[in-house]
């Protein structure tokens, strides 16, 4: 029996920026009757992209949640940035979605954006199905497309769909599984069924033969038929691509073009055949079954300020919530009263009642739960796994330029951190200037221009400035530290010797590793916890400019303790300053942070490209050409991107494109 939560999908849209998602969204939207009015990118008239620097910039910055129904099924959907510098955004929906459609460019295949997002689902195990999408437009290439995913992505692609026509000549695909045709005239809405075209019969006879034979070799049951049928039914061979899909074992592609509304419908058919409903998949860490009547458990993955107050985006995996109901934030220790229940459409929400598992609602009346809280009954208490943020790498200072702002501009950063925790908002302990530190340029002007804005501030932003890091290139052995501090009453006394090396793995090694080799007792163990939190204290700062200190071993070799004058605060000191020593000490490299860069640019601008990339200290790792247009492929360091789109546009006659991904850290030049 099938029950409402079985009826259910809650899925993400995934992709390079520019690769469609939020057109598709928009075709959903439409598709399912939640709109009457197809919006457009380039018109600024999408739901999804409702922000006005979206519109602005023809870009998804925030991911945003809508909802429609199709066959019977409630499709919660969330559009997801495709831009790297908004990649924490990606990072929070995934934590929290069942599925996901990742979206690739029919000219382009899988680009360097749409590969990150893919690890990212990989990484929090997402089930996904793919679209190649504008297979309208020149140079399209289902079979090339297809290719890139297995090639780029190390997937088993199974292409469910054959296109019918190629290019502008595109008008529909033909449905591999059922062997049924369908196309969508100019201009109609909807699309005609029948058999497979007569040119197309053996091209789709064959590509359907080795559908099936790959299924077999991947599922049991699915080749336990075979070997009796010598081919699979219908119904058999889309249960073993749903099962290879849950898995994660096969990827089952289909094709089209959303501006062109043409393939959209097997998609979402697609959508509710392969992935899975909440109950389908198992409970994380820390997680309960997706059941009503167990407790009420939570995770706040969004918190977005709005004119009418604090917002709260949470995705129910247990129990029911009510309007007015107590709830346990479990990391903070306090309670919250859910005041409203609020089903979410992009800007436009409506009042809930209540919402069970499985559900993904924005709730008001929590004054403090932050992203990644997790918010349950308080008489079953129960912690999630919260979404990871990265690590920032460009900074800026920001000042107010009237002192009558300076207290709003502390509050208006404050709330920008809330609502996106990869912002960190900090003081310069030399220059006593506010510093605001994100994942990119763009990240910090989007940031920048949401205080001038929303908050109507006038601000003075400085020149980006990037997040340096220290690492030790040669290290040293038997550093003795003696801490000795008396003055009056019990002293502390800390003797620690020390081994300090770089770890093994390079720049792709882990931050820090502590080990102790110390024996019969010279050091206790609480000791030795105390020296490593000390050792923690001193990665902070560098010897070489004050920068975070990453990829090293420390070994605690020998100690010494007094019998009263001993404690760990005494250990701790004692590591810490021992270490710091032993940095100083150490052949020392500065660390400066690296992005792959894919620029595309027409033939005759190549040589001037890679000239301005060399100037850059860009190292070219790869070039390939294709209908007159080359794709480079660069390593930069971070600090000499600034102001690359202007110059990139100068020396193309705009006709140049770039973008970015992160890539660690190498040696600065």
């Amino acid at each position: 029996m099938r029950t409402a939560r079985t009826l259910l999908r809650n899925l993400g849209i995934l992709a390079h920026v520019d690769a469609g998602k939020t057109t598709l969204t928009e075709r959903f939207l439409f598709l399912t009757g939640a709109v009457h009015k197809r919006g457009e990118v380039h018109d600024g008239t999408t739901v999804t992209d409702f922000d006005p620097q979206e519109r602005d910039r023809g870009i998804t910055i925030s991911a945003a949640a809508v909802s429609c129904d199709w066959a019977g099924h409630r499709l919660n959907l969330i559009d997801t940035p495709g831009h790297v510098d908004f990649s924490d955004e990606v990072e929070r929906a995934l934590r929290v979605l069942d599925g996901a459609v990742a979206v690739f460019d029919g000219v382009a295949g899988v680009e360097p954006q749409s590969e990150s997002v893919w690890r990212q689902a990989d990484r929090h195990g997402v089930p996904r199905i793919a679209f190649v999408n504008k297979l309208d437009r020149a140079g399209a290439d289902l079979d090339t497309a297809v290719d890139s995913l297995r090639t780029r992505l190390g997937t088993v692609p199974l292409p469910v769909q054959l296109p019918i026509g190629r290019e502008s000549a595109f008008t529909g695909v033909v449905d591999l599984v059922r062997m049924r045709a369908y196309e969508w005239p100019d201009g109609a809405d909807t699309y005609t069924e029948g058999p497979v075209p007569g040119d197309l019969r053996d091209e789709a006879e064959r590509r359907r033969r080795h559908l099936t034979e790959t299924v077999a070799e991947l599922h049991a049951p699915a080749l336990e038929e075979y070997c009796e049928r010598g081919t699979l039914t219908d119904t058999a061979l889309a249960a073993a691509l749903r099962d290879l899909t849950l898995s994660g074992e096969a990827l089952v592609v289909l094709c089209g073009s959303a501006y062109r509304n043409r393939g959209i419908e097997p998609l979402l058919d697609a959508v509710v055949a392969y992935l899975p409903a909440p109950t389908d998949l198992p409970p994380v860490r820390g997680e309960r079954p997706a059941d009503p009547e167990a407790p009420f458990t939570a995770l706040a993955f969004k918190v977005s300020s709005t004119p009418t107050g604090r917002l709260t985006y949470l995705r129910v995996y247990a129990g029911t919530i009510r309007k007015g109901d107590t709830v346990l934030d479990t990391a903070a220790r306090r309670t919250e009263r859910i005041a409203r229940i609020l089903r979410v459409q992009a800007d436009r929400t409506t009042e809930a009642d209540q919402a069970v598992a499985g559900d993904i609602v924005a709730v008001a009346g929590p004054k403090a739960a932050r992203a990644g809280a997790t918010l349950c009954a308080p008489d079953a208490p129960t912690l999630l796994e919260p979404p990871v943020s990265a690590d920032p790498v460009v900074s800026v200072a920001v000042e107010a330029r009237r002192g009558l702002d300076i207290e709003r501009l502390a509050g208006a950063l404050a709330r920008l951190a809330e609502e996106d925790p990869s912002l960190v908002v900090r003081t310069d302990p030399e220059s006593g200037q506010t510093v605001l530190s994100g994942l990119g340029e763009l990240h910090l002007e989007v940031a920048v221009e949401k205080l001038r804005r929303a908050q109507g501030l006038e601000v003075t932003v400085g020149r980006p400035r990037v997040a340096y890091r220290e690492t030790v290139a040669t290290g040293v052995s038997g550093l003795t530290y003696r801490h000795v501090k008396q003055d009056g009453g019990a002293g502390q006394f800390a003797q620690v010797v020390i081994d300090v090396a770089p770890l093994e793995g390079g720049l792709d090694a882990a931050e820090f590793v502590f080990r102790s080799t110390v024996t019969g007792g010279r050091v206790p163990q609480e000791f030795v916890r105390a020296v490593e939190a000390g050792c923690r204290d001193a990665l902070a700062e560098g010897p070489l400019g004050g920068h975070p200190v990453t990829g090293v071993r420390v070994t605690l070799t020998d100690g010494a303790t007094h019998v009263k004058d001993s404690s760990e605060l005494a250990f701790r000191a004692a590591g810490r300053f021992a270490l710091r020593e032993a940095l100083r000490r150490s052949a020392m490299t500065l660390l400066e942070p690296v992005a792959e860069v894919t620029v595309t640019v027409p033939d005759a601008a190549v040589g001037t490209v890679l000239g301005d990339l060399s100037a850059r200290r860009g190292r070219v790792t790869d070039s390939t050409t294709r209908g007159g247009t080359a794709v480079l492929t660069a390593t930069v360091p971070l600090a000499e991107l600034f102001g690359y789109a202007s110059r990139l546009r100068g020396r193309t006659q705009g006709r140049g494109t770039f973008t970015t991904r992160p890539a660690g850290y190498a040696p600065a030049g």
